[in-house]
């Protein structure tokens, strides 16, 4: 099965906040668990790829690019984005498709609005997710703490299906490229 790891909106500015927006929870946590994850993709002959959004740092800079604590691998591709969505207006979907790609592993930033709409996504488009439970994170909303809105997320994306295809939620402790999906076919 051809798998692929996608690491959305690790960028430096926004997991480290600015002026004007608070680091995301538990950055330190998420940045150690990227790269433990990493390293089980590479060993796993995962392919590794990494989305920036164009809104991060207005798209320049240091503050725009992937974290610098990441290791990213020279293998990794990195695909930029304008929208919520990974997969609208960049070459995502083509390039799964043309690496048959059946499994993705998600992580990354925000919980509640990349990291959600990615997953669901995939799975309409016939991708089986494996969404890492501590490898996303955001920052708290106006009603609700991150750690909250992060847990929230967990639960209704564990199990989130399309028929065919869907999510499920791991923790970086598990073995996230042997996926389970079929276990629940």
């Amino acid at each position: 099965m051809n798998q692929a790891l996608l690491i959305i909106d690790v960028q430096q500015e926004l997991v480290e906040g600015n002026n004007e927006i608070k680091s995301v929870f538990n950055k330190e946590a998420l940045l150690d668990n990227i790269n433990l994850v990493i390293n089980k993709a590479l060993e796993s002959h995962a392919l590794i790829i990494f989305i920036r959004d164009k809104d991060v740092a207005e798209g320049k800079g240091p503050g725009f690019q992937i974290h610098p604590k990441v290791n990213v691998p020279t293998s990794a591709r990195i695909f930029d984005k304008a929208a919520t969505n990974a997969f609208y207006g960049t070459p995502l979907m083509d390039f799964l498709k043309e690496n048959e790609i059946e499994h993705l592993v998600m992580m990354g930033c925000k919980t509640e609005h990349c990291i959600d709409t990615a997953v669901r996504t995939a799975t309409v488009n016939h991708f089986d997710v494996t969404l890492v439970g501590d490898g996303h994170s955001t920052t708290d909303s106006s009603i609700l703490s991150a750690e909250k809105i992060i847990s929230h997320h967990n639960e209704i994306l564990h199990g989130h299906y399309n028929v065919d295809n869907f999510s499920v939620v791991r923790t970086t402790k598990e073995d996230l490229f042997q996926p389970i999906h079929n276990n629940y076919r």
